[in-house]
């Protein structure tokens, strides 16, 4: 399948966020279903996180791909949210559920987002098709987050071909169980803000 290099969307102002949280940024976790958002915020957060899982039923397992998570027993049906300082600002985590027939909220929690960590799984790349195509649909600025499953080992060429990145996107590796390894990756992403901020005052 022939996909076009995604480039990373130029940062837009969000009136949500203006005047009301200064010092705070809206981030929103993505990716496939089992590639561990909730593990991430769970991991991160600085406050007891807020979770909305709920047990698979057999209805649920039927319409969504378990292949590669057939031990997990629950699922987000909302979202997850956590909060993290960095820098003296405080980054708002919400995680997005994973599966496309949730796509519905996504939307919503879309509203006043400034960046967004694109979680992938090795074994499963095509899996983060869905959340970079609606980042890209909503302009909103990305980098992709490795998380490690003991899987196949790619190169950073292969996943950037694999998921049509282009250069300018951010690719790190991290662990989602460890603290200091989600927080890297959350350092990354607003590093990245803040480069694509002065980019577009600069130009």
């Amino acid at each position: 399948m022939t996909r076009v290099s995604r480039a990373v969307p130029q940062a837009q102002p969000h009136p949500a966020l203006a005047g009301t949280a200064a010092d705070a940024l809206k981030i929103i976790v993505v990716g496939g279903f089992g590639v561990g958002k909730t593990t991430m915020v769970r991991s991160v957060s600085e406050i007891r996180p807020l979770h909305t899982e709920e047990v698979m039923s057999r209805a649920g397992r039927s319409l969504d791909d378990t292949g590669r998570a057939r031990t997990k027993g629950s699922t987000t049906v909302a979202f997850d949210f956590g909060r993290i300082t960095i820098d003296e600002r405080s980054l708002y985590l919400f995680g997005a559920p994973g599966q496309e027939r949730f796509g519905f909220l996504w939307d919503r929690l879309f509203e006043g987002t400034l960046g967004a960590v694109v979680l992938v799984d090795t074994r499963s790349l095509p899996d983060a098709w869905y959340a970079l195509d609606r980042l890209e649909h909503h302009g909103t600025p990305f980098i992709v987050a490795v998380n490690d499953f003991g899987g196949p080992l790619h190169s950073d060429e292969q996943i950037r071909e694999a998921l049509a990145l282009g250069p300018e996107v951010p690719l790190v590796e991290f662990d989602a169980r460890d603290h200091s390894s989600s927080k890297f990756v959350l350092i990354a992403l607003v590093e990245h803000l803040h480069a694509l901020a002065l980019r577009t005052k600069d130009g």
